[in-house]
């Protein structure tokens, strides 16, 4: 494509300053906001691995259109033809080989990503979350089903793996500040793996438009100590809705995982 080794060197120069440029840029915002979940160290270091890619990539596709604009401009008058141009094959076999690279590193990361923060604990406690037109709820196997509605409390520094089961269109499980986002998919029982590394109050969203009410589709989350969220589920007395336990049978059917109960301490 190019004649001589001066042009390539000023264009791979271009591309490493440019490139340089935007991650500083895009690495200094704090895209996702603080980080309160075992998980969220982990997912934003993979972003900011996504963001350099991005920016190495997007830098040598306009550094290589500026260079194309610039340096086979029509001269002023010439409506000649183009020249017949046949190909290059190390060019083609270039541009079909690094985007591979790049997206088999990008997906061989992710994996080992996603296997980290989803590795269960065998001290895990679960909860179980039912989620509906425009509420959510809450069971607690390990309190033999303790029930809890628009409020959802879980102990601090304890891994929890909710089980999620939708009562009728796909929902979506979000705490902005543990990074992890889940469906809640009817006839289904979904997972997430939570640990929470703080304490105070969040907001659960729903993230899948589920109606008109969608946007108000929130719960108030309470992380606490682990002694204040025993004494706190002891006092509750409502227990999970003989319909809903319902859902819960027949989702794991459906799930071949079955849902776990945690061993109360």
């Amino acid at each position: 494509m190019f004649t001589n080794r001066l042009p390539i060197a000023k264009l791979a120069g271009a591309v490493v300053a440019l490139a340089a440029v935007i991650s500083a840029v895009m690495l200094s915002i704090n895209w996702d906001g603080a980080e309160d979940s075992t998980a969220a160290p982990k997912i934003d270091n993979l972003l900011n691995i996504m963001i350099v890619l991005s920016s190495i990539v997007f830098a040598i596709v306009v550094v290589a259109l500026a260079y194309a604009l610039i340096a086979f401009r029509a001269k002023p008058g010439d409506e000649s033809d183009g020249e017949p141009i046949h190909g290059n094959t190390r060019l083609e076999i270039a541009w079909t080989l690094i985007p591979t690279i790049i997206v088999l590193f990008s997906g061989g990361w992710s994996w080992k990503v996603l296997n980290e923060i989803e590795e269960t604990d065998p001290n895990h406690m679960t909860v179980s979350v039912f989620s509906q037109q425009y509420a959510w709820s809450f069971g607690y196997p390990g309190k033999e089903y303790a029930y809890s509605q628009g409020v959802l409390h879980v102990p601090v520094n304890r891994q929890i793996v909710f089980k999620m089961h939708s009562q009728d269109v796909i929902h979506s499980f979000w705490v902005p500040q543990w990074r992890i986002k889940k469906d809640n998919v009817p006839g289904i029982t979904t997972t997430a793996v939570v640990t929470p590394t703080k304490t105070g109050t969040y907001q659960l969203i729903c993230t899948e438009l589920c109606g008109f009410g969608h946007a108000s589709m929130r719960a108030k989350v309470i992380v606490q100590s682990q002694s204040a969220f025993d004494k706190w589920v002891e006092g509750l007395k409502e227990k999970v809705p003989p319909d809903l336990m319902v859902s819960v049978k027949q989702d794991t059917e459906t799930n071949p995982e079955p849902l776990e109960r945690a061993v109360a301490e």
